[in-house]
């Protein structure tokens, strides 16, 4: 019988260490020297091409401080942003690092970094049009991206509102260049879209044409999006990112993009 309980104890200390070795272990992801960051090559000036073709912006320069910081080079991938969870959890991608607004429901499908900046939801409309404030698009046609955290932001409104845009619901496009095209031809009473991007658009457009309204549909965070294993990732890029806050790196980068 002492043998047994003998033997027992030294099994169970063996899968305790066992146990307590596996928390420790380094994920795969953290193993790898290259990084691929999923993104919308579209999105305006988090991450884009240039007209050359390079992919510029904010968020690149950001990642590729972060990569310095934790010994990894990050490789950009233009992906389809309706499939940015699949595509991370089926391992084609390893970040999605693009003006990703952390939302409950995005929660349930991938780790998030700490936020790292700050975002609203804006409407816009046309200079001449009549609509002042939100629940003038009562009957109207908004447009915006399809699986954005504007679309979530529509989920998650009180007002009532959305249900009483023109056909029930907003008019969704691939992406927010499409929106503003349809916006600037009037098939489109107004656009909502995250407020880093649709600024940016504006004033590269041409600012004396649009109008943004007081009301919005909502403040948000964005941060980095990884696979729920990937917690060692995770501490690395938070760290990193405490670290250009504190060396005032991120600053500069964000006056560069923001000015």
């Amino acid at each position: 019988m002492k043998k047994i309980i003998t033997l027992t104890m030294a099994l169970f200390l063996i899968i305790s260490l066992s146990a307590c070795g596996s928390k420790n272990e380094t994920s795969d992801t953290m193993k790898k020297d290259t990084l691929i960051v999923g993104l919308d090559d579209t999105f305006a000036p988090m991450g884009f091409k240039d007209k050359d073709g390079k992919i510029i912006g904010f968020d690149v320069d950001l990642a590729n401080e972060v990569g310095k910081i934790i010994g990894k080079k990050m490789q950009f991938q233009p992906i389809d942003w309706s499939m940015k969870e699949t595509e991370l959890n089926n391992k084609n991608i390893d970040l999605i690092w693009n003006g990703y607004s952390i939302t409950e429901e995005r929660k349930k499908q991938v780790l998030f970094s700490e936020p790292y900046i700050d975002n609203e939801q804006i409407i816009v409309v046309l200079k001449d049009s009549p609509i002042t404030k939100k629940s003038d698009l009562a009957g109207k046609t908004v447009t915006t991206q399809k699986d954005s955290s504007t679309e979530d932001a529509f989920k998650n409104d009180t007002t009532g509102i959305v249900s009483k845009f023109k056909g029930g619901a907003p008019v969704l496009y691939p992406t927010f260049d499409d929106c503003f095209m349809d916006l600037d031809s009037k098939r489109a009473d107004a656009l909502v879209g995250d407020s880093v991007l649709i600024k940016y658009m504006i004033k590269q457009k041409d600012t004396d044409k649009y109008r943004i309204l007081t009301d919005t549909f909502g403040s948000e965070e964005m941060g980095v999006g990884m696979r729920k294993s990937d917690t060692d990732l995770k501490k690395a890029i938070d760290d990193a990112l405490n670290e250009l806050k504190a060396n005032g790196t991120y600053q500069k980068i964000y006056d560069k993009w923001f000015d």
